[in-house]
């Protein structure tokens, strides 16, 4: 028995004490104090469990939203890759001119190259590397 649970009996013996000095047209009233007490154990308890489960909540909420790519939107990734597109002409039309093929595949590797780094650095997941959380139902998910 913890503490709350000793002074709950102590409170329902002298409740049964007062009982039997007073007599029974006390009962009721007496019965309606003890109840009272038991509501506020009951309301308190119930009060600390939803605050620490929102609490909870909110933990989780803040860790999500710094996670990786949380914050990459739709717009945030067609943007990068409208941008990318624009910078390959130029690129390929500078590589091409001076180097020739090989000019055009190294413009063109480092385009691929940075296209493919956004996208894992917005999916960690993308090719098979690292491993996240279901938001929905906490299970692993490669």
């Amino acid at each position: 028995m913890d503490a709350r649970d000793l002074e709950l009996k102590k409170e329902l013996d002298a409740t049964l004490q007062t009982r039997r000095e007073l007599g029974e047209e006390y009962e009721s009233a007496l019965v309606d104090s003890f109840l009272e007490k038991i509501d506020q154990r009951i309301d308190g308890a119930v009060e600390r469990r939803v605050r620490r489960q929102l609490a909870e909540q909110r933990m989780t909420g803040a860790r999500d939203s710094r996670a990786p790519g949380a914050a990459d939107s739709w717009g945030e990734r067609f943007g990068f890759g409208i941008v990318s597109l624009v910078l390959a002409i130029p690129l390929s039309a500078i590589g091409g001119g001076v180097a020739h093929l090989p000019g055009l595949l190294v413009a063109w590797a480092g385009i691929v190259g940075v296209n493919a780094f956004q996208a894992v650095r917005a999916n960690p997941g993308l090719f098979g590397g690292r491993r996240r959380r279901s938001p929905q139902d906490g299970d692993w998910e490669d």
